[in-house]
């Protein structure tokens, strides 16, 4: 999953306004991040090949410092405790927030990875497969994106001109990208597809840093 995981950055917002919209955003793919440099670095292992599954084509194969389930749970704990120390005091629930936001990139890869998140270091399995069936997955990630968009665009309101329509256009822009993705080559290499999904998430980060004023 790819644009999908946005949509519980954009829910989390409209539930506690005090987090800013670019640490949710990292957060929710802050798994994925781990594992782009996991991979670059050679220590988790990953193959294209194309038709693994109808929707994409990487082997996961390897990745249990990223994707494990304990290793979901840690990173989940170690983001609340990292964003409580540095938040301002009295956010309430904020940390607890931040953490259920990176653990709900587990929770949305099993349903569409084939069975390769390990329940404990690189065993034990488990994927529900919604990519071989692409337009369901292409549905599934689009309509969680726009569910996140729906609670947060009725729960904000826009301080300049561009933040009444500036989150509709960049989802409408994800989804797009995700459509494309699906019916599109598979990258070229392993370590250009890593560079490429690193430079993708640190670039989004980047916008909501933007778009994040936009509304209140």
């Amino acid at each position: 999953m790819f644009v999908g995981h946005y949509g519980p950055s954009l829910a989390a917002k409209a539930v506690n306004k005090t987090i800013p919209l670019w640490v949710l955003f990292l957060a929710v793919q802050w798994m994925d991040v781990c594992w782009t440099v996991l991979v670059l670095l050679g220590i988790e292992k990953v193959r294209i090949v194309p038709g693994i599954t109808a929707a994409n084509p990487l082997d996961l194969y390897y990745m249990p410092y990223s994707h494990s389930l304990p290793a979901a749970v840690l990173w989940s704990v170690a983001a609340a405790v990292v964003y409580g120390l540095l938040a301002k005091p009295g956010n309430g629930s904020a940390p607890v927030i931040v953490g259920a936001a990176v653990f709900s990139h587990w929770i949305l890869d099993l349903v569409v990875h084939r069975p390769d998140l390990a329940l404990y270091d690189n065993t034990l399995k488990v994927g529900l497969g919604l990519w071989n069936y692409p337009l369901a997955s292409f549905l599934v990630e689009s309509g969680v994106l726009l569910g996140g968009l729906y609670l947060y665009m009725r729960t904000t309101t826009p301080v300049t001109r561009g933040g009444r329509y500036a989150m509709v256009v960049f989802a409408a822009i994800l989804v797009a990208v995700q459509g494309l993705s699906i019916l599109g080559p598979p990258p070229p290499s392993v370590k250009a597809m890593a560079l490429t999904g690193l430079v993708s998430y640190i670039t989004l980060t980047a916008i909501a840093y933007w778009l994040g004023p936009k509304r209140e």
